[in-house]
């Protein structure tokens, strides 16, 4: 036993142990995210069933998807205010997704089992996704065109089928013209507005030239003009004819209520459809989660501006901190000389990776934004004071404020992998006749690089899944355009952002339907996640690539 523990054997099975306990709780972990974020994009059944409570209560029918079922003490729901069976001490409960929040209120509510009778799936129930109020669960009673009614069962369910596809891309192009036709032509009139109020600040120009080339300003808004009033028809034509179209739906409740097409995502028969029919619908809706725009307070619609916020910000922060970082760790392992100076630089490069993310924050926000982005306005963008331009939160200084907070991992990383060259190598190119700069740059630097990917590695995934910092120099609830599109420069750093991290806590914290926005919390955060496996699985295959070239080389 003695020579057991002397070898170490209980030391290696205690760390494999660990390890082992380790990946099983990131994988339980990552699981219960897929299944819970997943699986909410499966088309639910639609159940039906008779409510009452109490044997004198009006019965009432309720039609829903069951969204969880709980198992409670009987005295804990009547504590609640449940009105629950005497002859009970435990009951289950059931979380039932009623939608139609614009006639009921509330499109989540509990029901007690006990006092529902069994549940029904009709083949007709029909659940509308709308672009607001969130679904609506009911029946198709008829379809309309101009306020008539042209069918009514299956007939109206096969011309509304038919017509909203149809409306669906009108309100698409509707879209298409709004948030890029017409914001282009917005984005320059605000340009020619700048350009006006320059040359009104512009004391070097004579009057004459002021008005002349207020003139021709005034001809390329009058352009710009009738291509908005143009585009702007085009958008209220369409809207006229998406409107001409409705449905009416009968609630479980008994009213009916009418519904425009052109307010309709998507409508499903979950009870009626086959599982390969479910699983189409299940990679479209999908689909739309991962490249659609959010909608009602971020608990609907897709995530498209927080992933592409997300992957934006990483890459304009890898472009900054690798070069900086990698020319810091240069000069403090070859060229600085050894000393108090030198080791007290590196204990404070050591120290600043502990400072908490909140700290960079505050710091962007006064130097960055402040103080550098105040600068830049009042010499290159004097024309749109009092109205910030970089002096704002923008996705360029949360950049920057990440390549701040992961400088000291990209510095020490590379430090190791240069200290780790044998000096043999150095010496060798020196014998050689190549000068230090040569010997650093071709042999020392190409043979550190698997390091310095390293140290890039663990800063892409830092800055990826930290959102403290981001609410103070850049990151939004909800940006209306992203920061690259085909006005010049197309890429608009100066603009603000949207982030997964911050969107999960945004959804999970913040939103008005928590019932609603649960399952996209789990969503989105898994998307962030296999975000981050790509990113970092790429810079490891980069790092890979470079380890066995230069090593073959070597050899």
């Amino acid at each position: 036993m003695n020579n057991w523990f002397r070898n170490g054997t209980p030391w290696v099975w205690l760390n494999a142990g660990a390890v082992s306990i380790s990946l099983i709780m990131v994988a339980g972990l990552l699981g219960m995210i897929a299944v819970n974020g997943l699986g909410h994009f499966w088309p639910k059944a639609v159940a039906e069933f008779d409510y009452t409570e109490g044997e004198d209560a009006e019965v009432q029918r309720v039609l829903g998807e069951v969204s969880r079922s709980e198992t409670m003490t009987a005295a804990a729901m009547r504590e609640a205010g449940y009105v629950v069976p005497e002859d009970e001490e435990i009951v289950t409960r059931h979380l039932i997704k009623r939608g139609n929040r614009d006639a009921t209120g509330r499109d989540f509510v509990w029901y007690i089992g006990e006092n529902a009778s069994e549940f029904r799936y009709p083949e007709n129930a029909m659940v509308l996704e709308r672009l607001t109020w969130g679904d609506l669960i009911g029946y198709l009673k008829d379809y309309r065109e101009d306020g008539e009614v042209v069918a009514e069962g299956d007939e109206a369910r096969e011309r509304f089928t038919e017509r909203l596809q149809e409306t669906s891309a009108s309100v698409q192009e509707i879209g298409r013209i709004e948030r890029f036709e017409i914001g282009a032509v917005n984005y320059e009139i605000e340009q020619i507005r700048l350009q006006q109020r320059a040359l009104d600040l512009n004391p070097q120009l004579s009057d004459e030239e002021r008005a002349e080339q207020a003139a021709l300003l005034d001809e390329q808004r009058a352009e710009f003009q009738e291509r908005y009033d143009a585009l702007e028809d085009r958008r209220n034509e369409l809207r006229r004819e998406v409107r001409r179209f409705a449905i009416t739906a009968e609630l479980m409740d008994g009213r009916e209520q009418e519904v425009v097409l052109a307010d309709i995502v998507r409508a499903t028969w979950p009870n009626d459809m086959s599982v390969p029919a479910k699983a189409r619908e299940y990679v479209s809706v999908f689909w739309d989660f991962v490249s659609g725009f959010p909608r009602e307070a971020n608990t609907e619609g897709g995530i498209l501006p927080a992933i592409f916020g997300t992957v934006l910000m990483v890459i304009i922060m890898s472009i900054v901190v690798t070069p900086f970082g990698v020319l810091a760790a240069i000069y403090l392992r070859e060229y600085a000389k050894q000393g108090p100076l030198v080791r007290t630089i590196r204990i404070s490069v050591n120290n600043l990776a502990g400072v908490p993310s909140i700290v960079f924050g505050v710091f962007g926000l006064g130097f960055f934004i402040y103080f550098l982005g105040g600068a830049i306005d009042r010499t290159f963008y004097p024309e749109a004071l009092p109205a910030p331009t970089y002096g704002s939160p923008a996705i360029i200084w949360a950049s920057l404020t990440l390549a701040l907070l992961t400088l000291p991992v990209v510095i020490v990383s590379t430090e190791e992998g240069l200290s780790r060259i044998p000096s043999t190598i150095r010496q060798g190119s020196l014998a050689l006749g190549a000068t230090k700069a040569e010997t650093l740059w071709r042999i020392v630097v190409p043979l550190a690089a698997p390091a310095m990917m390293t140290g890039l590695i663990l800063a892409v995934a830092r800055a990826a899944g930290e959102v403290a910092p981001l609410m103070l120099v850049g990151v939004v609830k909800l940006a209306p355009n992203l920061p690259i599109d085909g006005s010049f420069p197309f890429l608009h750093l100066d603009r603000a952002f949207m982030h997964l991290g911050f969107h999960i806590y945004d959804v999970g914290f913040q939103s008005p339907n928590v019932e609603a926005g649960r399952p996209l919390v789990y969503a989105t955060a898994l998307i962030l996640v296999l975000l981050i496996i790509v990113l970092n699985v790429t810079a490891v295959t980069i790092r890979n690539h470079l380890r066995e070239k230069y090593k073959s080389e070597s050899d």
